[in-house]
């Protein structure tokens, strides 16, 4: 990348991500506390000064942290490549891997959130794992009334916790962030696998979806992926190609071309409709060796041109 082209990322940011201080400092024009990497983070509040009459745009970015939201009243979330509409109420979750924007918060009557870091879940478990805070996966959840009431439930009893002189009662609020994301979780059909077969495959599985996404956002710090192919990630992780793709297959249902053909196909849309990147700039960045296999493939899966899908 020539420095032209940096000039012009540089002027055009459109990655910048919002860390957990300039959310503070946006929504509320304070830090509760000093953020500690040791520990990590973690807070929950209400939605109403946020929504309604009061009602602040929420910017198109990435954010440095996770946030799982109830929402009530009509809403719509656009992340790169859909638009997520709200009919009534639903439990939402996000996660830094995936950029979004919320549109008639006006209409949100009211709602609760709970925000934290990657180190408050250090050493207790890996949250991507889950789909639901995977780019692929479903982030948005409607919900019934009895079902709002359940997760209303679980909010308050954070509320209670995070105010409480308990002195392990951030062991205690990560219990009920998993209980948000299992209830999450059993709303969607189970994956019908074999569960006896998921232990070298869904470790490998897995372990290539974290080398896939570490490589992700594509952005001033980090402007290119690595890792372009299966054989790529096979010989990163030490195994043969074709046991990489078998496993992948049985555990996600998808192959390994498809999965890492998605996951470009995001980012590209990302960087097309959010970023000033020239289209040469986003092809050599998503480690495609000519402009034309870029535009190609773009169009192969989007029907359009990168230019015209940038101008709609």
């Amino acid at each position: 990348m020539n420095a032209a082209a940096r000039g012009r990322i540089n002027s055009n940011k459109m990655d910048k991500v919002e860390s957990l201080e300039e959310f503070y400092k946006r929504k509320i024009g304070w830090m509760p506390d000093p953020i500690r990497e040791e520990i990590g983070h973690f807070n929950v509040f209400k939605l109403d000064p946020f929504v309604g009459k009061n009602a602040q745009p929420v910017p198109y970015k990435r954010r440095d942290f996770y946030k799982i939201m109830l929402v009530v009243g009509k809403s719509k979330v656009h992340y790169a490549d859909q638009v997520v509409e709200v009919a009534k109420q639903a439990l939402t979750f996000s996660n830094p891997q995936i950029p979004y924007k919320w549109e008639h918060i006006d209409q949100i009557r009211r709602g609760v959130f709970c925000i934290f870091n990657q180190h408050f879940f250090h050493r207790y478990g890996n949250l991507n794992q889950y789909s639901l805070f995977q780019p692929g996966g479903n982030h948005v959840f409607e919900l019934s009334d009895r079902q709002v009431n359940q997760v209303s439930g679980i909010f308050q009893r954070m509320m209670e916790e995070i105010n409480s002189d308990y002195i392990y009662k951030y062991d205690a609020l990560r219990t009920m962030v998993f209980e948000l994301i299992h209830f999450a979780m059993k709303m969607q059909p189970s994956a019908k696998i074999d569960h006896q077969a998921l232990n070298a495959s869904q470790r490998i599985s897995t372990l290539f979806l974290e080398l896939l996404e570490r490589q992700f956002p594509i952005d001033d710090n980090h402007k290119a992926v690595n890792l372009r192919t299966a054989s790529d990630f096979a010989r990163q992780l030490n195994v043969h190609v074709n046991h990489l793709n078998r496993s992948v297959k049985e555990t996600t249902g998808k192959t390994t071309t498809q999965i890492l053909a998605g996951r470009l196909l995001q980012e590209a849309k990302i960087l097309l409709k959010h970023s000033a990147w020239p289209v040469s700039d986003i092809a050599h960045a998503l480690a495609f060796r000519e402009v034309t296999h870029f535009n190609n493939f773009f169009k192969k899966h989007v029907k359009l041109s990168p230019i015209k899908y940038r101008s709609i």
